[in-house]
């Protein structure tokens, strides 16, 4: 992340008067020099200004703390470590409460060394026994103090359901209550009839969806992304999401997740065009005269595979609850994913394989299973930094339908190697995560640990589990900036920063962070060592 400051600046103006003596050789001595004292006047040693004020021109940096900590704070039995930032750290910390400043717990620091990556000395505050639940913040001499932090028993819960809710905050066309919104809570919005970009006349209801920016923009290709990982979240742990997640649906017989999902899922029906393409976004501008006017911008290969392979996957998980629904939502996917077939040269291999293995476990259709294999087969090298190569080989290895087991082993071993390859470069971080000097955003890391949760979810590993937890510490404050990158949480937040940096006001790296949550807390936040 670039660095960041609160500055402090004081302006003025200074007269700044300066006399210079000079010895001039040959031209006498000082001695010789002499001044007639002033006439008519009496001497004073009173100094009169020519009333101007003083005038500093210069930057006070906002001091950050050098223990960093999880800012939301720790599961009672998990790896407990704060981080010092510093060359010449002391050789003791302590643990106080937060509410009466009194000692609870002393520790020693275990110095790491020097971190070229992020350019700093590392030390450890490892409290890992100390186990109870209340509010703190850590000190140590000549170094100062941290963030203030809990120790609780499930710290995550309240989290995951927090993250979940920004969904809902999001919905566009919905009147939202104070009873469930809070804060949040708005009249509906983005309810009138869209107009076409390019021909005015032609008007269509595309209300409903999620905003993705602040202006209440639309965008299939971003709402398509949280879809396939908030539906990854919910295929791999059920558990952690009930029917009780504070939404208007909750109570209803259907997993909140799905009915969220949903609601994402009825708007994108409304982007469809007859002809199966898709409509990529819906802008929203202001007008003096008429108010806001609604935009659908046009048809792109781009909004229609993503449509194609979210359309699939929500069918397939959603056709025990309401299977006339899920029939709808497959047949726009298989209409759009052949408008797409038509247009092949516009759309990557990697999107096309990722929207044919949606679309072959939702269907058993063995034109869609020939587009999966032969994917596989010419690309044994998988790159799973592609967000569609990798969704594509999760969907192939959870269909029921039948697969080619040595291709399936194939995918399996790449996945492991990857999740090996993310574990041990965090590892080698003193600041556990794989991160540099600029810490320029989230995004690469958020993408690593999805591929790692998966990992994880295959073979249930300690070290996974404690690698994903160190990157929700880090998220929550336990990096060099101190900063919490989700919104209303922490001491020191992202907003008060750079408002680009945060994560839930990003609709695809919220649900990231959403299957990141859900991961730690189906390990039960039992972590091994470090």
């Amino acid at each position: 992340m670039g660095k960041s400051a609160v500055l402090k600046r004081i302006t003025g103006g200074v007269l700044v008067l300066t006399l210079l003596l000079t010895a001039v050789t040959g031209c006498g001595s000082l001695q010789d020099f002499q001044m007639e004292p002033p006439t008519g006047k009496e001497e004073t040693d009173e100094f009169t200004s020519l009333g101007l004020s003083p005038e500093f021109d210069y930057e006070v940096p906002e001091s950050l703390p050098s223990i960093l900590v999880d800012q939301v704070g720790y599961a009672v039995g998990s790896k407990k470590l704060a981080m010092i930032n510093g060359e010449t750290p002391p050789e003791t910390f302590s643990i106080l409460d937060a509410d009466s400043g009194r000692e609870v717990y002393t520790g020693k620091i275990e110095r790491k060394g020097y971190d070229p990556a992020v350019n700093a000395h590392i030390s450890y505050a490892d409290f890992t026994e100390f186990k109870t639940v209340g509010t703190y913040y850590i000190q140590a001499a000549s170094i100062g103090r941290s963030y203030a932090f809990e120790i609780a028993e499930e710290p995550y819960k309240a989290l995951l359901n927090k993250v979940f809710k920004q969904y809902y905050f999001n919905r566009c066309g919905l009147t939202l209550s104070s009873e469930l919104a809070g804060e949040a809570a708005h009249n509906a919005c983005h309810s009138r009839q869209a107009q076409m970009k390019e021909e005015a006349m032609i008007k269509r209801d595309v209300s409903g969806g999620w905003h993705v920016d602040e202006i209440g923009s639309r965008d299939v290709t971003r709402g398509c992304q949280a879809v396939n990982n908030l539906l990854l979240a919910y295929e791999l742990y059920p558990d952690d999401m009930g029917d009780d997640m504070g939404i208007p649906e909750s109570g209803n017989g259907i997993p909140d997740v799905l009915d969220e999902v949903k609601y994402e899922i009825d708007w994108l029906l409304k982007m469809q065009d007859t002809s199966g393409a898709v409509y990529a976004s819906v802008s929203s501008v202001d007008n003096k005269n008429m108010g806001y006017i609604l935009y659908i911008d046009g048809i792109t290969m781009e909004a229609t595979i993503h449509y194609a392979a979210a359309m699939a996957k929500f069918s397939y998980l959603y056709q025990s609850y309401d299977r006339d629904f899920a029939t709808l939502c497959l047949q726009a996917s298989d209409r759009a994913y052949r408008y797409v077939e038509k247009y092949l040269a516009d759309v990557s291999q990697e999107q096309y394989f990722f929207a044919a293995a949606e679309l072959y476990r939702a269907t058993g259709s063995y034109q869609y299973h020939n587009v999966v294999k032969s994917y596989l087969t010419q690309n044994p090298d998988l790159d799973l930094e592609n967000d569609y190569v990798f969704w594509g080989c999760v969907t192939y290895l959870s269909t029921k339908q039948k697969v080619d087991m040595n291709l399936c082993e194939a995918v399996t071993q790449s996945l492991m190697r990857k999740g090996e390859t993310i574990s041990y470069a965090s590892k080698d971080s003193k600041l556990l995560v794989n991160t540099d000097e600029k810490q320029g955003g989230n995004a690469g890391l958020l993408r690593d640990m999805t591929r790692l949760a998966v990992v994880d979810y295959i073979i249930t590993n300690h070290e996974y589990a404690t690698v994903l937890e160190n990157h929700v510490h880090y998220m929550l404050g336990r990096n060099l900036q101190s900063l919490s990158y989700l919104d209303g949480v922490g001491g020191r937040n992202y907003c008060d920063v750079d408002a680009s940096l945060g994560i839930m006001n990003q609709v695809d790296q919220n649900a990231e962070f959403f299957l990141l949550l859900a991961a730690i807390m189906d390990d039960e936040l039992v972590v091994g060592e470090e």
